[in-house]
């Protein structure tokens, strides 16, 4: 197949989809990683795409730095709130429960109330010190690179620790969510929100409904790496249909 024709398939498809792996396409194409690689170096070039971790986005997909953590606590914060009171409701006594990082998050500790009684396992300060507040909470604190702002901790130490906790639910915050899966904006943070998501009986993902569509630059998981989103508003159709196709629900708080 020559290179235009390539170029030619590549953009249809990402008209389709928005989001395309590197893999998806030397399916399509036939061709070599490398090819693929080079192809998609081009038509970046030439605007017609966006790279991202393991494939490439539409252009007009939103792709940036996360806000800072202040300013992320300003915005849709009562909706983040709505999402932490539904996820708390569904924590049950005595359940060991993971609770991701970011502004979503920890909401979702905050509304736990002050008799409950269980295990928090967490990569992040700010939910560790929220939830050390219930004398009947037993905090585990993965450990591991610390980032400021969110205070997350990551690397191979806080892999290890998920890897190897058996959890009832994993409550996972996100950079974005869209049709091709769910994205992160910290790639040292990735390979720990997939150790939680594989070792936790049912996987929440909190999304408010800022995050529709958008594509941070590190692929989490495709949609079936969750069972429920848990989000403050409808999302456009084609997310929720996406969902439902790999078994997904959708909860709007």
């Amino acid at each position: 197949m020559l290179p235009v024709e390539r170029h030619r398939r590549i953009v249809a498809e990402l008209s389709r989809l928005k989001f395309v792996t590197t893999d998806d396409l030397t399916a399509l194409l036939s061709v070599s990683h490398e090819t693929v690689r080079r192809d998609l170096a081009q038509l970046e070039r030439r605007g017609e795409l966006t790279r991202v971790h393991g494939g490439a986005t539409s252009p007009e997909a939103p792709v940036g730095e996360e806000p800072s953590f202040s300013e992320r606590s300003g915005a849709m914060a009562e909706e983040k709130r709505t999402i932490g009171r539904a996820a708390a409701a569904l924590i049950e006594p005595g359940q060991t429960i993971v609770i991701d990082v970011g502004t979503t998050a920890l909401e979702v500790a905050r509304a736990l109330p002050a008799d409950h009684t269980g295990v928090i396992a967490t990569p992040s300060l700010l939910v560790a010190a929220e939830v050390s507040t219930r004398p009947r909470v037993e905090v585990l604190v993965s450990g591991g690179r610390l980032r400021a702002g969110d205070l997350a901790c990551s690397n191979a130490h806080a892999v290890g620790f998920f890897s190897d906790l058996r959890a009832d639910a994993v409550f996972v915050g996100s950079g974005g969510i869209a049709p091709y899966g769910l994205t992160d904006f910290h790639l040292d943070e990735v390979a720990t929100k997939r150790a939680m998501l594989a070792n936790a009986s049912h996987r929440y993902v909190l999304a408010d409904s800022s995050k529709f569509g958008r594509t941070a630059a590190h692929r989490v998981c495709e949609l079936d790496g969750f069972d429920t989103l848990l989000t403050d508003q409808p999302c456009p159709q084609d997310l929720r249909t996406a969902i439902g196709r790999t078994g997904g629900t959708v909860v709007v708080a």
